[in-house]
């Protein structure tokens, strides 16, 4: 393997493993979301304001994780 090959090889790590933390971020994002959300719901509290902020974070959240798994498949 020529030294240019070992280059190639190693940057497309590198990004798998950057693409990878980035995915395990944002779905422990949505846990920490959901912990929350569950929190507010069980509490009976009324926050609605709060309860459609996590619902869209998470819905960003999971756009994003997508995104991620579709680069990989290339």
């Amino acid at each position: 393997m020529s030294e240019s090959e070992k280059d190639e090889l190693i940057e497309a790590q590198q990004q798998v493993i950057g693409i990878l933390f980035e995915i395990v971020k944002r779905l422990q994002e949505n846990n920490n979301l959901d912990e929350e959300y569950f929190n507010i719901i069980s509490e009976g509290k009324q926050n609605k304001n709060r309860i459609d902020e996590i619902l869209k974070e998470r819905e960003e959240n999971a756009k994003i994780v997508g995104r991620l798994l579709e680069q990989l498949e290339i």
